[in-house]
């Protein structure tokens, strides 16, 4: 692994969620433990997060919404295929069992993913050099072929494809919770002939599942990374750069009701968990395991 460079591209999901989360995000990064955002434009703070990646330099990307609050295309705010009786998006899982259904209109999927790529632009004053998808629904049957032709119409670069080396052997990851990542790794497989043709391209190695909220500690990171490193350069041992995206979602919890993307902050981000990944990831001891093995961190657009 010496003669290795290794380019590693910590993206911290969710920033403009809420101010908590936006404070714990940059704090992170002027700690140098992040190097990259994701943007939700629908989200409450979000204004306020494009600020604040402006004033510190904060490399960010549009991570784009259809399952959590409400869309920002106007048109699509009342009665579109989108939404739950409630009027808010259909939910992580809700989203899928309506897809499965047929009962997803794809153009209104397109009309809002553009919406959402405007907005962006609106809020920073540039395109997002990356873009992935919130609870992974990018990768999802049919709405793969729309979040590529939307990436590609706008000449967005990057993306994210969740298939994490060594997932199988995560026994610390609850049954339930399990069976929903391999869920999003079958559909991220099929999914990487459709952003191939697309000219879309990602990171060499994808991490974030086996390391989220409780699960994240110094020593799970490090060694979800060293595997997977071995594994990649096994199967191709002349490689000199290896590309990694570490997913994380620090920021300090939620205080109900501010935040969220319409309808309030969830579990999640009300927990302790993220406060436990923005501990995690400030420490030292973590930061000279980067410098001990050549690691680097970047954003998409250093890749």
């Amino acid at each position: 692994l010496r003669m290795l460079q290794v380019k590693l591209i910590v993206t911290g999901d969710d920033f403009g969620y809420c101010p908590r989360r936006n404070q714990g995000i940059v704090d992170c990064f002027l700690a140098g433990a992040i190097s990259n955002v994701s943007l939700l434009v629908n989200g409450s703070a979000a204004a306020d997060a494009a600020k604040l990646a402006r004033r510190h330099n904060i490399p960010i990307g549009l991570h784009a919404n259809l399952s959590e609050g409400s869309p920002v295309c106007e048109v699509l705010k009342s009665n579109s295929s989108l939404l739950n009786q409630d009027g808010f998006f259909h939910g992580k899982m809700g989203f899928r069992t309506a897809l499965s259904k047929g009962l997803l209109n794809m153009s209104e999927v397109k009309q809002e993913l553009k919406a959402q790529v405007e907005l962006f632009h609106e809020l920073t004053g540039h395109l997002p050099p990356h873009m992935d998808g919130h609870q992974h629904v990018h990768v999802l049957p049919e709405v793969r072929h729309v979040f590529a032709e939307v990436l590609e119409e706008y000449g967005i670069q990057y993306t994210r494809v969740p298939i994490e080396p060594g997932l199988h052997n995560c026994d610390w990851i609850p049954p339930s919770l399990m069976d929903f990542y391999l869920g999003v790794e079958e559909d991220s497989f099929n999914t990487v002939d459709v952003f191939t043709k697309h000219g879309i391209r990602w990171p060499d190695i994808y991490i974030g599942l086996s390391t989220m909220g409780r699960n994240m500690s110094v020593s799970s990171i490090r060694s979800a990374i060293d595997s997977a490193i071995l594994g990649l350069t096994a199967k191709a041992p002349h490689s000199r750069t290896v590309t990694i995206e570490l997913m994380v979602h620090p920021g300090y919890p939620s205080v109900p009701p501010v935040g969220g993307c319409g309808e309030g902050p969830d579990d999640f981000s009300q927990s302790w968990e993220r406060l436990h990944e923005l501990q995690t990831l400030i420490k030292p001891e973590l930061q000279s395991h980067y410098k001990s093995r050549n690691i680097q961190l970047c954003s998409f657009k250093d890749l």
